[in-house]
């Protein structure tokens, strides 16, 4: 969530870096700004009628002890009298803040400096490419023939199940998940991270910490008697863990990894695209999470990327990075870098994580705040990023490293998978 004295003493900026993210209601700037006027206005004027409430309630006081009890039933009526006129300037403040919130709610966070100019994913800016490349034979085939012809994973039993979009992995292709995931784990809390293992369902403050809610309700799954939200990825629990807390600055970065469970609707999706692992409604995904100090947000952020380019170089699979547009951005981010692995079957790019920075845009919400050297208070800046969702690395590493006698597995997994083929 912006901040309101940002917007206010930067309304211009403010409107400049929103247009880079194509937002189209730059109106709403002002009228942010008008009620924020109106909200001051009422509360000098609550203030004022308080502070003449207090004084002559005092006075009160001091005439009945001098026994001039009918000045005192004077002061009693200017009293009463203040106190009637009192309420509706409480109303009208009630209803000027939520009318204030409800309008900063909408506006997204501002994209960094560093954000390209654009509006469509082909917008989106190269970085980077690395990986190794695989020359597949004309024949290669798809991820989802080859989950079948090893018996890797039943798409047709989870639709039985529960519906499109819920695989059931076997045998090796269920040791292939949990080796994956306690690789990805190990290597992320060798990096420092504290493992986590959050709750897969959240409440309605946590959703709203981590902007899920109040605008993207329809992307989740919700358990309407208790009203909870299945997660959409760890981020949501672990960031909330420090909600409402004021950390210490020598404990910054703190540094988070978790491994859940991922659900999420994608209403609309379908056709090719989303065939077999390419998107699902429920899949694996380990996180990152990181709340750090605001000037050094931004180097972190870089070494989160370099992070997970590491982790996709272990795993023999050719990678590109991408810096988004703002355009492609999401509403949270002030700077994303998408990484995407190539998938030699099916010949195209398969988006496996994003890193971003949100500076104090979800701990603003979540009020996530330390206390400086001058013993100022601040807000901590959040990033996450993915490392890595499971369900296209899996496609991938199926269809690149496929051969004649079964799938090559990297070497980095022989010890969690237990073989190095799958045959």
């Amino acid at each position: 969530m912006l901040d309101i004295r940002f917007i206010r003493d930067n309304k211009e900026l403010v409107k400049e870096r929103l247009a880079i993210k194509n937002f189209k209601e730059l109106g709403l700037v002002d009228e942010v700004i008008s009620l924020d006027e109106q909200r001051k206005k009422l509360q000098t004027e609550s203030d004022n009628v308080q502070s003449k409430l207090n004084v002559a309630s005092k006075e009160i006081g001091q005439l009945i002890a001098k026994k001039e009890n009918e000045k005192a039933e004077e002061k009693k009526l200017e009293v009463s009298q203040l106190k009637s006129s009192l309420q509706p300037i409480f109303e009208q403040l009630a209803e000027t803040e939520n009318k204030l919130n409800e309008k900063i709610l909408i506006l997204p966070n501002l994209p960094s400096a560093k954000v390209p100019p654009g509006k469509t994913p082909e917008d989106n800016v190269a970085v980077k490419e690395g990986g190794q490349k695989k020359q597949l034979p004309a024949n290669a085939a798809p991820h989802w023939d080859l989950a079948k012809k090893y018996n890797l994973i039943d798409f047709e039993l989870g639709n039985k199940i529960t519906g499109s979009g819920f695989p059931v992995y076997i045998n090796k292709g269920a040791k292939l998940q949990r080796a994956l995931i306690q690789y990805f784990l190990d290597y992320n809390t060798k990096a420092g991270y504290t493992e986590i293992q959050p709750p897969i369902m959240v409440n309605e403050d946590s959703a709203f910490g981590t902007t899920q809610l109040p605008d993207k309700e329809g992307q989740m799954y919700y358990v309407t008697e208790d009203k909870f939200y299945l997660i959409p990825t760890a981020e949501v629990p672990v960031t909330n863990i420090y909600r409402g807390e004021i950390v210490k600055e020598n404990d910054l970065p703190i540094k988070m990894t978790a491994y859940t469970p991922c659900f999420r609707r994608e209403a609309g999706s379908y056709g090719k695209d989303v065939r077999g692992l390419n998107r699902l409604h429920q899949f694996d995904k380990v996180e990152l999470v990181q709340l750090v100090h605001p000037e050094k947000s931004y180097d972190v952020l870089e070494e989160m990327v370099s992070h997970v380019e590491e982790l996709l170089n272990t795993l023999n699979l050719q990678y590109r990075i991408l810096k988004l547009c703002g355009g492609d951005m999401s509403f949270s981010s002030a700077l994303t870098y998408d990484f995407e692995v190539y998938s030699a079957a099916q010949q195209k790019w398969l988006e496996v994580s994003s890193v971003s920075n949100f500076e104090t845009f979800q701990t603003n919400r979540m009020k996530i705040r330390f206390k400086d050297a001058h013993n100022k208070m601040q807000l901590v800046h959040s990033l996450n990023g993915s490392s890595l969702a499971l369900p296209r690395i899996v496609a991938c590493l199926l269809e690149n490293h496929q051969t004649e006698n079964g799938i090559d597995l990297p070497e980095v997994l022989h010890s969690y998978f237990g073989h190095s083929v799958i045959s």
